[in-house]
């Protein structure tokens, strides 16, 4: 599969200093690829340097083959590539219909809404504050599936969850990529969760690549997801991540 997405040795970070080093990924149209580790990896840090929001301090990012480094964060949401950051990027004070009304969905998009999450059907007048966390979720990823995006990149979607609510989300991820065709990038603390939707994942420990393979083959090796997550695989060790992120 040609990679629609393609992180090439890249390090970034913050102030000129290095969180993430030498990271290659790609991921394809229709797959998921779980980026994972803990509090510190680096894994926000890549998600804001993909979208632009971070200036890239080595290697490269590209979109279908062309580097999109440099390029303006709402030049590269119309080129397809879109963020649901981990808060959700939501104003507390409009409503549900208000917020696509932001993102000018028309009556397919508002019924492609509807039928991903029957849950916000009926809460089209009701303030985004006063949603539950899952229902947060859930119109943050349908802000981003209505500009029908190329490439998705979800951070830490389940965070403050509930572990139902955290299970019933998760099989979305692998429908967004099935029925749209597109290329999404997920990190998540749920590394059991995610997972088992996942294609392939790839483990950060101190902002390097620990352990990389497909889905089913790092679930397998469930010592060193462990030992990543407590922050003791190999991977070299480092400075903590100083951005409030993951």
């Amino acid at each position: 599969m040609t990679p629609r997405l393609e992180l090439d040795a890249l390090a970034a970070g913050y102030g000129g200093s290095a969180v993430v080093r030498d990271l290659s990924l790609d991921v394809a149209a229709g797959q998921v690829v779980a980026l994972l580790g803990a509090n510190g990896a680096g894994k926000t840090t890549t998600l804001l340097t993909v979208s632009g929001l971070l200036q890239a301090l080595a290697g490269d990012v590209r979109l279908d083959g062309r580097s999109i480094l440099g390029r303006a964060p709402d030049r590269l949401a119309r080129d397809g590539l879109c963020h649901v950051p981990d808060d959700r990027g939501l104003i507390p004070g409009l409503t549900v219909s208000e917020h696509l009304d932001l993102v000018r969905a028309g009556r397919a998009e508002r019924a492609q809404v509807d039928e991903w999450f029957p849950a916000l059907a009926p809460l089209g007048a009701r303030r985004s504050g006063l949603l539950s966390g899952g229902e947060q979720q859930m119109l943050a990823l349908a802000l981003a599936l209505v500009r029908h995006p190329r490439v998705l990149l979800i951070d830490e979607m389940t965070m403050g969850l509930a572990p139902i609510v955290a299970g019933s989300l998760i099989p979305v991820i692998r429908r967004i990529a099935d029925e749209e065709g597109c290329a999404v990038l997920v990190v998540e603390q749920h590394a059991d969760l995610v997972l088992t939707v996942a294609d392939r994942a790839v483990l950060l420990v101190h902002g390097e690549v620990a352990l990389s393979g497909t889905a089913e083959a790092v679930r397998r090796d469930h010592d060193a997801v462990v030992a990543g997550y407590l922050g003791s695989a190999a991977g070299g060790a480092s400075a903590p991540d100083p951005s409030p992120g993951t």
